[in-house]
Parts: structure tokens; sequence; C-alpha cells
């Protein structure tokens, strides 16, 4: 973080990421002395509420930061910067985005808690875009030209006034996160499972595990000093949608030996937060990969070092194969899922956790429930991709025709006609096949 005296006194001369935030409500000019080297530029946190005219001499720019100030209108002027492929407007108070305003050469678009009603109908020229973020929004419909955004991966449209799941929307050939909670086309569908109510009185909250965008985690002792983890909604807007969505869908899913159990409800909470009891997890677990950088966009990130043994790959994709059909058979989508999102012991025991961008839509009609399933399989064909990429085999030949079983899988996974996927039910029946031969004794 730097601050404004550093910027006038010259202090940031040649430096490629600069972020300021100090109450501003004017764009600082001193920023163009950097214009021949600045790439990342994050002044979020402020109170501005437009940008300079001449604002494209920025030639270098590719990575633009202005959430939580106060926008009313997105800015035309960043349509003609030529390098900006990723812009975030996280919690403004955006009303409206003028046609054409939009840089062509965007990949990532973040305008989640604003007050948008529309979307222009030229965000159909963003042909590059992977990863649209609008939830909390006031959105009715979807412009029709947004099929032409062929190459979006990660949709988050929760929280918004959609009446209806538009079909060329989930016919999209590379769309697999989405998340669509919290709309009237899900028709407010709910849980017909029911939890047990826990006081907060019963607990002893001790330390803090982590923090996440819709809670806090923390460990705590309940019924003679039996270890629990609880989870306390912030009720706030995030990224992916509503807590009180994230909640419903933990609560329908039900027991899994794949998924994190959720124990009880939370009531009584002194600042009348929503919560939820969950199992603890065993210190071992850890999670499978990192979440995407500002360069991965829309894949996880691993490590160097990251390699999965062909026994290991089998556990994982078996596992998480399971847990998904057990969970479209419901009819809910994880919408997040990602290795970031999985936990995994040295055993290769996965947890597949985080329903912040989880859709219970059980009451849609079948031909919109089946594609809906299909986009998830493309997420898990991404995830089968990457650990087929980072796979340490022995090449006997009993391991090379699995692997090339499992690369055949993983490309029907990733059709790009989205009605040709199997469903989960079917690659985990595919996976459950191709384990004998390789973890036999």
């Amino acid at each position: 973080m730097f601050s404004l005296s550093d910027l006038k006194f010259g202090v940031l001369h040649g430096e490629k990421r600069v972020n300021i935030s100090c109450a501003l409500t004017e764009f600082p000019v001193e920023l163009f002395e950097l214009a021949d080297s600045l790439e990342i530029l994050d002044l979020s946190g402020n109170q501005l509420s437009s940008l300079p005219d001449d604002f494209s001499r920025f030639t270098h720019l590719r990575i633009l930061f202005l959430s939580d100030n106060n926008f009313e209108v997105f800015p035309a002027v960043l349509s003609e910067c030529p390098q900006l492929n990723m812009v975030g407007f996280k919690a403004n108070r955006i009303k409206e985005i003028p046609e054409d305003a939009l840089p062509e050469q965007l990949r990532w678009l973040i305008l989640t808690d604003n007050r948008l009603e529309k979307l222009p109908a030229s965000i159909g020229k963003l042909h590059l875009l992977q990863k649209l973020m609008l939830a909390g929004n006031r959105l009715t419909t979807l412009p029709s030209e947004m099929q032409q955004c062929r190459n979006l991966e990660l949709l988050r449209i929760s929280a918004n006034r959609i009446e209806v799941l538009p079909e060329w929307l989930v016919n999209l050939p590379r769309l697999s996160w989405l998340a669509f909670a919290g709309n009237p086309c899900t028709n407010n569908t709910k849980s017909d499972h029911t939890l047990a109510e826990i006081h907060w009185d019963e607990l002893e909250v001790n330390h803090q595990l982590g923090e996440g965008a819709s809670g806090i985690i923390s460990k705590a002792f309940w019924q003679d000093n039996f270890d629990v983890a609880v989870k306390e909604f912030k009720g706030e807007v995030t990224s992916d949608g509503l807590p009180a969505d994230e909640m419903a869908a933990s609560i329908a899913a039900g027991q899994h030996d794949h998924l994190i159990e959720v124990i009880g409800k939370l009531t009584g909470h002194p600042e009348q937060k929503d919560g939820l009891l969950l199992s603890l997890i065993a210190d071992d677990f850890k999670n499978l990969a990192g979440p995407p950088c500002l360069d991965s966009c829309t894949r996880d990130t691993y490590g160097e070092d990251d390699a999965f043994t062909l026994t290991g790959l089998l556990k994982i994709s078996d596992a998480i194969a399971s847990a998904a059909a057990h969970l479209h058979e419901d009819g809910i989508a994880h919408g997040d899922l990602y290795g970031h999102n999985i936990l995994i012991n040295d055993d290769s025991h996965c947890l597949l956790g985080d329903f912040g961008a989880a859709t219970l839509y059980r009451e849609m009609d079948s031909e919109l429930s089946h594609a809906i399933e299909r986009l998830e399989v493309r997420a898990f064909g991404c995830l089968l991709e990457e650990l087929l990429h980072r796979i340490d085999s022995d090449e006997h030949e009993r391991e090379r025709d699995c692997i090339g079983r499992l690369e055949q899988l993983q490309q029907s996974c990733m059709n790009e006609t989205t009605k040709l996927r199997p469903g989960f039910a079917e690659i985990h029946h595919i996976i459950a096949g191709l384990k004998p031969a390789i973890l036999k004794p």
C-alpha cells in the first residue's frame, strides 16, 4: 500500500503496481507520471465517482480495481485503454453501463454489489471474456447478445431479479462455474432437510480457524467438549451470492462421505447472525490446489512440485464425482467445483466444501436441469485435466491404459456441446470401473 505523499514526491517512479486507499475524492493526476510503466492500479476504498477523460494514457495498464467507491456510471473512457483486461467495480453504486463502454479485450469483469438493472447489448463483443461477476444487482434479464461470449467460463448472477434462465446461457460451450441462487427463476427453493437447532449458549467458541467471503469459521466445544466447527455468516452479499442461499444449500446437501457434515443450525447468536455447526476437519487435511490468480483467471494454481500418483488421482476423481452425483440427484449445483474447494489428506481422502456459489434448482424443468448438471461436469473436466497434467506415473502398461481412459473421459466432460457430456452418475461409474485394476495389491 502506497500513500498519496509517496506519489506526489516521486517515490513511485517506474512502479508497475500501485495501491492507494486514503479517501480520495478526485483522481490523483500525479499517477500520469507512471503512464509508461503502470500495469496494475488499485484505487479501492476511496470516494471516487469519475475518471479523467484522458485515462487512456495508461497504455500499459492491464488490471484496474475501483471497488468500494462511489461510481454510478461505468466510465466509458476505459474502452480506450488498449491493454486493460481485468476491471473490478465491486460495491459501488453503478446503475448504468453505456453501450461500448466495456473494453473489448476484457477477460475478467467484476460488478458485484451494484445497482445494475440491465447490461448493454455491446457485452456480446467481449469475445475474450472468461469471468463475469454480477451477483447482488437488480438484473431481470440477460441480453441475448451475451451468447456471443463463447469463452465465458465463470458467471455469478446470484441475488438478482432474473425471472427465466435463458436456454442459450446453459448451452455456452465453456461455461463451467455458474451461480444463480437468489433469483425468481429458482422458485425460492428451500431444503427439505431439517436440522437440530443449537443455541449459542451451548457452545464454548475457541480460536478462529479461517475466514471466507461469507463468514468466519471457529473451533468450538459442544456437549461435553465435543469438538466442532462453527460458521458465523456475515449476512452480506459476496462475489458468489447471499449467505442465506449458501446455508440452505449446505443443509440440503445432506450426508455423504465426501462432504463436510452439517451438524446443526445456530440460534441465539448475540449479534443475530445466522450460523451452522459443522464437523471439525482433522488437521492433516489441506487444500488440493490454490485459487485462480490474476493471470490464470479461471484456473486453479498448483505448486511447482505438486504431483499425483495414479492411485491418488483415481481416489480424488472418484470421490468428487460421487459427491457431485449425490448433489445433482437432489437438484443442487455446487457452482464452484474447484481444486481449491477440495480438502485432501495424505491418504487422498477428499472432502468437497464451500457452498457459497451453490444453487437449489430441483424445481426447474428436466431439460434445463440436465443442462445445469452438464455445466458442472465441465468444471469436473477442468479439475481432471489439471490432475492429469501433474500425474507421476511409472508407465506400466495397465497405468498407460488407465490414463488414456481418464483422458478420454476428461475430453468428454469438456465437450463443447453441453448435452453430449456424461452425467456425474455415469462419470462415477466409469472411474469406479478403473479403480480395481490400479488399486489391487
